[in-house]
This record gives C-alpha cells, structure tokens and sequence, in this order.
C-alpha cells in the first residue's frame, strides 16, 4: 500500500505542476494541442529554419502541435487555418486529429514499408526541414533504452541524408545518457553546422535535449 500511496503523491504532484505550468496555460490560450511546439518555437527562432515555402517533414508528429507549429510559420497571416505558403508531411505511430494542410501518414518510421509511403508523399520534393520529436517507450533499462533512442535518431539522419536538400536541416530529439555522445558525433559527422539546444519549455528535470544540424556534408 505505501508504495501505491507513493505513486499518488508523484501523480498528485505532477498533475499539480502540470496544471500550473506557463506553457501549458499558454498552449491552452494559443490552440496548440500540447506545450511542445513552444520548444520547437524556441529552436526555430533560433536558428531560422522555417521559411515561406518550405517543405517540411515532421516525424513522430502526434499529437499534432509541432505539426500545428509549423502550419502557422507557413500562412501568410500565421493563422491555424486558410492559405499555406508550403507543405507538411507528418507521420507517427500513433494516430492524429486532421490539421487542416498536413498530409499525415500513421505508421512504424522503422518498417521499410511505411517509409516507402513517406517517400512517395514527397512525391520526388527535398525537405527543407525535417523534425523529429520521436523518443521510444523507455524500459529504465540504461543501455536498452540508449540503443533505442540511438535507432531511432540513427534513422532521422539518414532520411536527412536521403530526402533534406544540401542546406536543410534537421531537429531530433535526444536525451542525456549512454547514446547522447555517439548521436552528437553522429550530427557532426553528418552535418557542417551542429548547435544542442534545451529550450525554456523543456522541464528541467527532463533529461531531453535537441540536436540541430544545419547543412548536409558531402558525403564521400
């Protein structure tokens, strides 16, 4: 019983910090589906990955909110809604409400089938952008965990490399541990400009970070 009496009171807590969190009353106000697109917010002023007639890519998309992020950046007015100066191409495992201008595929990014689909949504274009807010279920087991993470950003850089035009970039998200130090070698050995970015509304107890990698190496 304690231990249940435990698991409660971190619910209790969590639920209490999450009620009171700014970007989650700001998600609400604003009409993102979650607090996550304010971290791609963040990065993509950052760094002005975004532009007007972008392709852009967005793996492990459900929700839906950097989905939603995205299709503002690229209405003219910024609106949720009407014209969209640029395509979004959003796939994950899980299913998604419709975003009115995203082609959304449901599917395994790690079934070779599923990934024919994406290519062919892309219907012969490059990505100017390709996101991944992809992570897998995690077990607590270390190294299990590590090797997952790992697999799965593996695969967002070589799509990058195969479908990103030479000044695209990619965004994955990683997190601190066993595999972060392979994955950040991995960008430099990948990209010419590589920046790891932990944005204001990423929880500070959270162990996630982003990559970012700008500009495609000539591959030999």
């Amino acid at each position: 019983m304690k231990v249940k009496t435990q698991s409660k009171k971190v619910n209790k807590a969590w639920l209490n910090d999450h009620v009171n969190d700014t970007y989650v009353k700001l998600a609400k106000l604003e009409g993102f589906r979650a607090r996550a697109a304010y971290k791609l917010k963040e990065i993509d002023e950052q760094f002005g990955l975004i532009k007007p007639g972008a392709t852009v890519v967005d793996l492990g998309s459900a929700p839906g909110a950097w989905s939603q992020y995205v299709r503002r950046r690229l209405s003219p007015a910024g609106a949720a809604a009407g014209t969209l100066n640029g395509s979004i191409i959003a796939l994950d495992i899980l299913p998604m409400e419709p975003i009115e201008g995203v082609l959304f595929l449901q599917g395994d990014f790690r079934e070779a089938e599923v990934l024919a689909q994406l290519e062919q949504a892309m219907q012969g274009r490059q990505a100017d952008v390709v996101v991944s807010d992809m992570a897998p279920n995690l077990s607590g087991i270390g190294a299990s965990d590590a090797a997952r993470i790992a697999h799965l950003v593996e695969l967002a850089v070589d799509f990058a490399c195969q479908h990103l035009k030479p000044e695209g970039a990619l965004v994955v998200k990683v997190f601190h541990g066993g595999a972060y130090a392979p994955l950040v070698q991995l960008f430099k050995e990948t990209f010419r400009v590589v920046k790891p970015v932990k944005p204001k509304a990423s929880r500070d107890k959270s162990s996630e970070t982003f990559l970012v990698g700008m500009g495609l190496k000539k591959m030999p």
